[in-house]
């Protein structure tokens, strides 16, 4: 074992900052809470149009870039090819991502957005209504979210795999930051607190689903100890996954995550009806497209509200805030993918995959209420925890289903923590590709002992706010990662195609040719 990694101020100080911040969260919910959500309402409050313009700014660099002479650097060697397939790949981007995210909204946003319209002229539980949750939904979980993911992915993959340094996001920003320790480690520091906090919360989040689902289709009571033993259970199998290693673990989890996610959707696109699901993504997908510039920079600075604040706003800084984890972790399964691979894959493939989710699971649930009165978008903004499984008591094979979406969950919550104690490991050891043991180890415990303290303690709302305030300062560092990425890019040599050198090769004989005409 490498005595500097625990040397490293990133591994001590960020340990500290989170388990006072845990302490905090379980001895004073309440005033953890208060203070929490102060900041994070005064962060969205006045700093909500800056997310807005920034996650816009940075879907738009990363199509110039996809299709400019720079998408054909590869990430990796010039000789290298991709670690893994590309459905592999897709499953791994997917589980890290947002998987265990979309099961829990893929019904309950549309739905909540149905119950309670994004616009004030539009009357909540019509026709007009669902139509516009469902534009609404798609552009949540669109393009825009995973450019967040993208830009710390894309940049992290050429500082370690291009330039062979380290996988560190201050590492990446050094072209423009330089290299100062302070600057360095307070960045990294941040990343990881960010990171702990996102995946702590949204494997308390996942928990509390999965016991409502089993609460649903069983006699098993909703209380804080089944939460606690699922936990418990949750902890033991992402601990075996990480002691097998990224190439197995972490590689086979996202294939059965991948596999049991399309198993369900063929299921709900057949035994749902299937007609409209085609017919809502059809139409969503064209609202989406007609409306994204409309809602990327819709505010409300006129007539006032907060529903974009609540929303929208919301999303961007949650997803700004996972993306030290979701970014280092795409970055580290795309080696060898040139750069437009990689942000066609990223930015593409899952937006289109939740896009289709929503319209199959949230279109079931929306037609369900419709046209047969079945009362879901109320029983979701009863308890939003039971949205998924309300809507397999309107299809055949209710209780199958049922099961195989807890199954679906738990493997997606298992793969997060394994992902992120692996990504973890690595920040507090120096970036590297293979992380100590005893550092996933750590931080395998102290996420699974986060989430568990604020179940108990009924402050996981809280931390969960307090997670995002870090959205604000790393809004302005993917900013200037754009900055750091072109200065870096400006270095690199440009790959000829194959197609050119077929093209030189041609005009070559065809100067040969001309020139032995004339002798």
């Amino acid at each position: 074992m490498n005595s500097k990694n625990f040397n490293n101020p990133v591994f001590y100080v960020s340990a500290i900052v989170i388990s006072i911040l845990v302490v905090l969260g379980a001895i004073m919910p309440k005033q953890f809470g208060a203070v929490a959500e102060k900041l994070f309402l005064f962060t969205t409050s006045n700093f909500g149009w800056f997310y807005l313009l920034a996650v816009f700014i940075l879907v738009l660099f990363l199509a110039i870039l996809a299709f400019s002479k720079y998408g054909k650097i590869r990430l990796g060697g010039e000789d290298e090819r991709p670690d893994y397939p590309f459905f592999t790949w897709i499953g791994m981007l997917f589980s890290a991502g947002f998987g265990a995210g979309l099961v829990f909204w893929g019904v309950a946003e549309p739905m909540s957005h149905f119950f309670e319209t994004p616009f004030e002229g539009t009357e909540a539980q019509t026709e007009e209504a669902a139509r516009v949750a469902m534009g609404y939904s798609f552009f949540h979980w669109g393009i825009s979210q995973w450019s967040v993911f993208a830009i710390v992915g894309l940049v992290v993959a050429f500082m370690q795999f291009r330039r062979r340094d380290a996988g560190l996001i201050s590492k990446a920003m050094e072209p423009v930051t330089g290299k100062k320790p302070i600057v360095t480690n307070t960045i990294d520091i941040l990343a990881v607190i960010a990171t702990v906090m996102g995946v702590a919360t949204s494997l308390g989040l996942g928990v509390l689903q999965m016991n409502g689902g089993l609460t649903t289709i069983s006699n098993i009571p909703s209380s804080i100890w089944v939460q606690i033993v699922i936990i418990a259970i949750m902890f033991i199998a992402y601990m075996a996954s990480t002691f097998t290693g990224l190439d197995k673990g972490i590689k086979y989890l996202s294939n059965v995550n991948l596999g049991l996610c399309l198993l369900l959707l063929v299921v709900v696109l057949i035994a749902g009806p299937t007609v409209f699901i085609l017919k809502a993504l059809t139409l969503g997908i064209g609202d989406y497209i007609t409306n994204f510039i409309q809602y990327s920079f819709r505010l409300q600075p006129y007539k006032g509200g907060t529903w974009v604040r609540d929303w929208t706003v919301f999303y961007w800084a949650w997803v700004i805030a996972w993306s030290p984890f979701v970014g280092a972790f795409v970055a580290r399964v795309s080696k060898g993918r040139t750069i437009r691979e990689f942000i066609l894959g990223v930015m593409v493939v899952p937006p289109l995959i939740a896009c289709v989710w929503i319209a199959a699971f949230g279109g079931t649930a929306l037609n369900a209420d419709l046209n047969m009165n079945a009362g879901i978008a109320e029983a979701v903004n009863n308890d939003i925890t039971v949205a998924l499984f309300q809507v397999y008591n309107h299809i055949p094979m209710t209780t199958i289903l049922s099961a195989l979406s807890l199954l679906l969950i738990f493997t997606f919550l298992v793969t997060s923590a394994d992902s992120a104690s692996y990504i973890l490991g690595s920040m507090t050891a120096r970036g590297t590709t293979n992380p100590p043991m005893v550092h996933k180890f750590i931080w395998g415990i102290l996420i699974s002992a986060i989430a568990g303290v604020l179940l108990l303690a009924g402050g996981l709302d809280a931390l969960q706010t307090a997670s995002l305030v870090s959205a604000l300062p790393f809004t302005v560092i993917m900013l200037i990662m754009l900055l750091a990425i072109v200065r870096l890019l400006k270095r690199e040599t440009i790959p000829i195609s194959k197609r050119e050198i077929k093209r030189h090769q041609r005009i070559e004989k065809a100067r040969a040719k001309m020139n032995r005409e004339e002798e």
